[in-house]
């Protein structure tokens, strides 16, 4: 399944950096590694890889400015990866379109297992049909077969979570879903913080006020549905 897949290693750690580029390329990844900001975004433009994992802590500029960067410019699968992994550094890295957060030191079999989970994400968002992908409300289009979302006429950049979460909710309107149902089922495992969920809310709440035939509705102590009028 790994065969094709590029991974670029973005740590100054040059031991742990290259012990990561062993242990993927064991899995038959091929990988690339940056020490710094600058080269991760120039591998970035040069290599174009399916996934990036991204430490914070970095020479010049730090990771979280990094994957600001390149999510002006690309969607790609963006780990981030820390030795700080307090719920305000997950919170930023979320923020600002990271798609995982992983703490250092962490299990390299854990790692693993979450990147296949994104790349498989990112793969089966490409093999369905297109009729199968794309819900429309009034005002809003979703469609998982070029990862869009038009509002008011409008594309709108949104981040591949906040578009999986919210086609998710959309998809089966008025029905609640808990947080534990929402990470297992956009995140592929029920491991991470459940405030994970809150905060993808919350950005596409930025970006898409509620409609008059829609809504993205908090049930109290339960969890999220998409509500329709």
């Amino acid at each position: 399944m790994a065969d094709g897949y590029k991974i670029l290693i973005v740590d100054n750690d040059k031991e742990l950096a290259q012990e990561l580029s062993r242990t993927l390329t064991g899995e038959f990844y091929s990988t690339q590694i940056a020490g710094d900001g600058m080269a991760a975004l120039q591998l970035f433009e040069t290599w174009e890889p399916d996934l990036i994992l991204l430490d914070t802590m970095l020479p010049g500029k730090d990771g979280y400015q990094i994957c600001q960067e390149i999510r002006h410019a690309s969607q790609v699968p963006i780990i981030m990866v820390s030795s700080r992994s307090e719920t305000i550094d997950k919170v930023l890295g979320l923020e600002l379109g990271a798609d995982d957060f992983v703490g250092k030191p962490f299990d390299s079999k854990e790692l693993v297992a979450r990147i296949k989970a994104v790349l498989r994400r990112t793969s089966l968002s490409g093999s369905q049909p297109e009729k199968e992908k794309c819900v429309d409300y009034p005002d809003l289009v979703i469609n998982m077969t070029n990862y869009s979302v038009i509002y008011k006429g409008v594309p709108v950049e949104m981040p591949p979570k906040e578009l999986e979460l919210l086609y998710f909710l959309a998809s089966s309107p008025n029905q609640v879903f808990t947080r534990d149902q929402l990470l297992r089922n956009i995140w592929g495992h029920d491991y991470v913080d459940a405030r994970t969920v809150d905060v993808h809310i919350k950005r596409i709440r930025q970006k898409l006020q509620d409609s008059e035939h829609w809504a993205l509705t908090t049930v109290w102590r339960v969890g999220y549905k998409f509500e329709t009028h």
